[in-house]
This record gives C-alpha cells, sequence and structure tokens, in this order.
C-alpha cells in the first residue's frame, strides 16, 4: 500500500464532497435567508481546505531525510493539524460573530420542503465521507483523516441542527436561527481547540501508549536471557517514523559477544513488529545472592513512599563497593530529597557503600500526577 497515494485519495474524494455541500448550503442558505445554514456551509468550506492541507501536508512529509533533516519531515503532519486548527477556530469565531448579529438583528428565516430534504441530503452526505475519512485514515494510520472522519460526523449532527430551526419556524413561528447558529459556533471553535491540542500534543512531546510499552516489555522480555525490562522511551519523528531506547537487565557474566547478539536480536526485532528503531542499553544484575537483603530493604524503603513507582536496574559491584540502582518517581515529587532520604537510610545499615543512584520518571500515559 502506498500510503501518500491512499491519503491524498481520500483528502480528495472529501475535497469533492464538501465543495459539492457548500454550494447546496450557501444556495439554500441564502434563498432561505438562514445564518444557520450559511455557518453551517462555511463550515464545510473549511473541511475542503482542511483536505488540501492535508494533501500539501502529506506530500511534505512524505520528503526522504536529508542532512539538514536526518529523521525524515514526518512531523509535518502534525504541523499540517497544527494548520487545520487554527482554519477551524478562524471559522468558528467568525460564525460566532454573524451569530450574536442575528440574534440582536433578527431576519426571517423561511424553509421550504426543498430547502429541508437539501439539509438531509446534506446530513446523509456528510455521514457518507465521515465513513470514507475513517476507512482511509485506520487504513493509513492517518491521525489527520481519523480526525476529519469525526468531525465529518459531528458536521452531520450540527446540520441537524438546521432541521430544528425549520421545525421551530414552520410550525411554532419560532425564529431559533440566530441561537442554534451560536451553537453551531460554540461546537465548532471546541473542535477547533481540541484539534489544536491533539496537534500540539506529538510535537510537544507527550505521553507513552501504555499498551505499546506494554507489548515492547513483554517481547523483550520473552528472550531467556533477559531478567527485565524498564526505561522504555520512544521519539515520535512522524506517524510511521518512531526511534526508541529501552534498558535490559542481563547476568554480569554474560560476555560482550554474547550480549552483543542478544541486543542486536532485540533491536532488529522491534523494527520488525513494531516499526520502532530501537537503542538497547544493558543493567547488570548480580548472578550471586550475596546481596539479596541489601535488594530487599532497598525495595521495602521504595514500597514505603508513594512518590517512588518502581526501583530497577540494582546491581553492587565488589572492587568498588558501589551499588547501582534506578529509582522511578513522580512528576510532582522532590528528586533529590527523596534520592537523598533512601541512601540515608542504606548508609545507616550499610555504611562500607557508596551509592550511584539515577532519578527516572514514568513516561506512560496512566502515571500518578
Amino acid at each position: 500500500m502506498n500510503r501518500e497515494r491512499e491519503i491524498v485519495k481520500a483528502s480528495v474524494y472529501g475535497i469533492i464532497g464538501n465543495v459539492l455541500l457548500v454550494a447546496f448550503k450557501m444556495a439554500v442558505g441564502f434563498m432561505s435567508h438562514s445564518i444557520a445554514i450559511i455557518l453551517d456551509g462555511v463550515n464545510n468550506a473549511t473541511d475542503a481546505l482542511s483536505s488540501i492541507v492535508t494533501i500539501v501536508g502529506t506530500k511534505l512529509a512524505g520528503r526522504r531525510p536529508d542532512r539538514h533533516h536526518p529523521f525524515g519531515y514526518g512531523r509535518v503532519e502534525y504541523l499540517t493539524s497544527v494548520v487545520i486548527a487554527i482554519i477551524i477556530l478562524v471559522a468558528g469565531f467568525i460564525s460566532l460573530r454573524e451569530s450574536i448579529d442575528k440574534i440582536i438583528h433578527p431576519g426571517a428565516p423561511s424553509y421550504s420542503a426543498i430547502t429541508i430534504i437539501v439539509i438531509v441530503v446534506a446530513i446523509l452526505a456528510k455521514i457518507a465521507i465521515g465513513i470514507m475519512f475513517k476507512r482511509f485514515g485506520d487504513k493509513t494510520n492517518s491521525e489527520a483523516l481519523i480526525a476529519s472522519g469525526i468531525d465529518s460526523n459531528y458536521d452531520a449532527v450540527l446540520s441537524a441542527g438546521t432541521l430544528v430551526v425549520a421545525a421551530a419556524q414552520n410550525f411554532w413561528g419560532l425564529n431559533i436561527d440566530g441561537a442554534v447558529g451560536l451553537i453551531i459556533s460554540l461546537v465548532v471553535l471546541k473542535a477547533g481547540f481540541e484539534v489544536l491540542g491533539d496537534a500540539l500534543s506529538p510535537l510537544i512531546g507527550g505521553p507513552e501508549d501504555k499498551k505499546l510499552v506494554d507489548d515492547i516489555i513483554a517481547y523483550t522480555n520473552s528472550f531467556p536471557d533477559v531478567r527485565g525490562t524498564y526505561d522504555v522511551v520512544l521519539d515520535n519523528f512522524g506517524p510511521n517514523e518512531v526511534l526508541g531506547s529501552v534498558h535490559i537487565e542481563v547476568p554480569d557474566d554474560m560476555c560482550a559477544r554474547d550480549i552483543h547478539a542478544l541486543t542486536r536480536q532485540i533491536s532488529e526485532g522491534l523494527t520488525e513488529k513494531f516499526g520502532i528503531l530501537t537503542t538497547v542499553g544493558i543493567y547488570a544484575e548480580n548472578t550471586t545472592g550475596a546481596f539479596a537483603p541489601l535488594h530487599a530493604d532497598l525495595d521495602a524503603l521504595a514500597k514505603s513512599d508513594p512518590a517512588i513507582l518502581q526501583v530497577h536496574g540494582f546491581y553492587v559491584d565488589e572492587k568498588t563497593s558501589t551499588v547501582y540502582f534506578d529509582l522511578v518517581i513522580g512528576f510532582k515529587a522532590d528528586d533529590d530529597a527523596i534520592r537523598d532520604k533512601i541512601i540515608a537510610h542504606l548508609k545507616e545499615k550499610y555504611p562500607d557503600y557508596t551509592y550511584n543512584v539515577v532519578i527516572d520518571h514514568d513516561y506512560e500515559d496512566d502515571q500518578p500526577t
């Protein structure tokens, strides 16, 4: 499957569908003097423009890496979503202004049977466009298309609001055109801010997907010589360009040759299975049980402090009498204070050792706040 070609194809279909809807709704809106229908048409125009932006962004994101951007241009897709969000927000604010003016200075909208039929057809068309976007989005792993599908189905619901306006006007003589236009404007603004948040999150750096991290850990732990997997960190350079790093714990008597073979096998497997180019780091695990009491005391100290989420990478170097371990601590906790407290407790019972402690954080999306 050519991902770029499929995204462009879906976007072209979206442009054609939305342009036809714009023509329908604008004509009906001006004939019936309905601000709600006109604003709904403006919303469809922004959807068509968004599809154009998606095509341009996809083309730019598909450029090959070069010396100036060695990790490729995949993040352009997220910038595309930022542009789409701005388009939606501008349309929302314009709609909001017009709706408020319509409430202050109401007109006299009229809705014929033809008008209502056109609105119903438009609703069905938006549902069809939404299904199409969702199908292509799932097929290509394109967040932009999936979001467009959700937005399209949402538009169908909003268009249904104009039927409420028509019913109120035709059956009860109530002019709620401006009020419905106001509601549509607020919903469009809400959608714009949500799209903007979703677009900015991968650019700023959001939490790791828990299921993906759990799957990576399960795969890595499936190797017989791996005693534990920790510190999974993923860096997103686009929908299909993810770099990662992971630490594995292995017996301290493994030779460099065996470690080399193991890490290469894990790295290649992660690339093949998950599409992630991964660097594999090593923690050594003591092969003797001589330091089990010290390890047990450390675990007990960690469990007594709710700010400590995990202890890993425990290793004692007998030659230098150095104890190594990592503490995974919640973001709101005082890292230095917790580390100093743990070291002080261990020093009381095991004064002959030096303690080398690294502070880590949990980057998954379900971590405590």
